[in-house]
């Protein structure tokens, strides 16, 4: 069979669209010239992305393995058997569905398995930590159901277990969510599963942003605590876009496959589900423990240095990837900080902070996040520059000689951490 270059799908595309191929080039070059400071970006392998840009694009599988709508579908399935039981090898699971296309389809599926519209959940906040579908007013979750809403506490800005305890026997939850987006400490998912057991509640984990670390065993487990477990499959798990639900259950995995074919969702993305079962087996290699590690010495890194310049951290650093930065210590809203760090190429996002006097599109945080600059193998000396740099930006505002300086210095660790250097696209 003859060889088919790296290329060779992107200039067809080049030949075919040019428009398209165009705005493709423009991006990958963009990537390369930021740092990407995003919590919830990562970048894939290329192993990962070829396998999400191959043939499996053309085949439509609903169902699942062995029991499909259509025929032709024995390759299909052994591909996303493969994604299956590496996804519970990689967390200790009983059952795993591979086939949602984003955590938030994953988190719809456990509300259509275990609720009734109208029956009463909890979950963090939204507008702090918490995740929209985790009961944003705008959000299914929200609109069809009772949210109740816990939040952290004042004075620590952790989570205060008593206070959600207290929440729970108030208002009886028939779903207890543990998880967030906006979250720079350890989750005890056993103080969970005390709560939710004393008040008769399913127990529900959305591990989003914090998937990789469970997995490498750097932060703990909530599959043996937790009666479904969701997440995205990027992220700290440097995958592709897409969602994953797991369970120690095989009767209740079985509530949720019918949850998610036929309940809400049809034909799966086998392109993508063949690109989870790429990143999954990357994870379960040695040096992905190595990253995870490097993940979360980078982010320390990042908090200490920004606290040494004078910016307050929430809850006071990190044991995770990311961080929020409490801008009303430097007189600073999130929008502001966001635009001026673009200015000079860096990506971050504005944030809310708990209890937040600024509305969600100004925000008076900002958050950070190291997965994406550790993939390209930068340490925490290159964190601690990071930090210096988004300090010196934001501490003068109005300084276009200090501006221009940043822009160097991002250039130069660009330069020397690039993204995919093997990747060329040639001629076209």
């Amino acid at each position: 069979m003859a060889s088919i270059a790296p290329t060779t799908t992107f200039n067809f595309l080049a030949k075919t669209d040019p428009t398209i191929a165009s705005i493709l080039t423009k991006e990958l070059q963009r990537q390369r010239d930021y740092l990407e400071l995003t919590a919830c970006t990562n970048f894939t392998s290329l192993a990962v992305m070829a396998a999400q840009g191959f043939v499996l694009t053309n085949k439509a599988a609903s169902g699942l393995p062995g029991n499909r709508c259509y025929t032709g579908c024995e390759l299909i399935d052994e591909s996303e058997q493969i994604a299956i039981d590496r996804a519970k090898q990689l967390f200790g699971a009983a059952h795993a569905n591979v086939q949602p296309h984003s955590g938030a389809q994953a988190n719809f599926a456990v509300f259509l398995a275990l609720l009734q519209p109208g029956d009463t959940f909890m979950g963090m906040n939204p507008f702090y930590s918490g995740h929209s579908s985790h009961g944003s007013p705008t959000n299914v979750s929200g609109l069809w159901f009772n949210k109740q809403h816990y939040e952290v506490d004042q004075e620590t800005e952790c989570l205060d277990y008593d206070q959600i305890r207290d929440l729970a026997l108030k208002h009886r939850p028939k779903l207890i969510i543990c998880g967030s987006s906006a979250y720079s400490r350890v989750i005890e998912f056993d103080k969970f599963r005390a709560i939710a057991d004393e008040v008769d509640a399913y127990l529900m984990a959305d591990i989003a942003h914090i998937a990789g670390l469970v997995a490498s065993g750097h932060h703990p487990n909530p599959v043996p605590c937790c009666d479904v477990v969701t997440t995205t499959t990027y992220k700290t798990l440097r995958g592709p876009k897409g969602g994953l639900i797991l369970t120690r259950d095989p009767e209740l995995g079985e509530k949720l496959d019918k949850a998610v074919f036929p309940g809400f969702q049809s034909a799966p993305l086998q392109h993508v589900i063949a690109a989870k079962a790429v990143a999954f087996g990357e994870a379960l290699q040695p040096e992905f423990k190595a990253y995870c590690r490097q993940v979360i010495e980078n982010a320390r890194a990042l908090a200490t240095q920004l606290q040494k310049r004078g910016f307050r951290i929430l809850s006071g650093g990190t044991d995770n990837h990311l961080m929020v930065v409490d801008l009303r210590s430097i007189g600073m809203t999130g929008q502001q900080a966001d635009q001026l760090l673009s200015s000079i190429n860096i990506t971050a996002n504005k944030n809310s902070i708990p209890f937040d006097t600024q509305p969600p599109f100004i925000t008076s945080g900002l958050r950070l996040g190291s997965p994406a600059m550790t993939t390209l193998g930068m340490g925490t000396a290159e964190f601690t520059e990071i930090a210096n740099i988004i300090a010196d930006r934001l501490l003068n505002p109005s300084s276009e000689a200090i501006s221009q300086n940043c822009q160097l210095r991002i250039a130069e660790l660009c330069s020397c951490f690039p993204l995919y250097p093997d990747l060329d696209f040639g001629d076209g």
